[in-house]
């Protein structure tokens, strides 16, 4: 579950709600769990996601399949800025995106009210964790 999410706290409730008899449970699991989960949990999770645009490897290669490497450099200056601005990296459920959709709604998001980006980005982490769990017990 680590994996899948790397808060601890998401990881030790998902290992403690085991066994799951089918995937929709897990779903169901993966949405009770974010649901009890503290700020402090999401950034511990946030913490471990690489840079959207940036060369990864694993899930997170797969999911940002869409960036090519002429939007990496755009990219790597709207990181940036978001993270001055908010603290925190930008997350976003890359799978089927394109790059340019990805980095749209990065500078979309920029005219967030921290408050409200904090909401967006748990709810992206949120999806992306579905996604992932959704695979690891598929």
């Amino acid at each position: 579950m680590l994996a899948c999410c790397a808060s601890h706290r998401f990881a030790r409730a998902m290992a403690d709600g085991r066994p799951y008899p089918s995937v929709s449970a897990g779903q169901a699991a993966v949405s009770a769990v974010f649901a009890s989960l503290t700020w402090d949990d999401v950034l511990e999770a946030m913490n471990e996601h690489p840079r959207i645009g940036t060369r990864v490897s694993g899930a997170s290669a797969a999911e940002q399949s869409g960036v090519d490497a002429a939007a990496r450099a755009d990219f790597v200056r709207a990181n940036a800025e978001y993270e001055a601005r908010f603290g925190f990296v930008f997350l976003i459920c890359a799978s089927g995106r394109s790059g340019q959709d990805m980095l749209a709604a990065l500078r979309e998001r920029l005219h967030n009210e921290l408050y409200t980006e904090r909401s967006v980005a748990t709810a992206e982490l949120a999806a992306i964790t579905a996604l992932r769990v959704r695979k690891a017990l598929g």
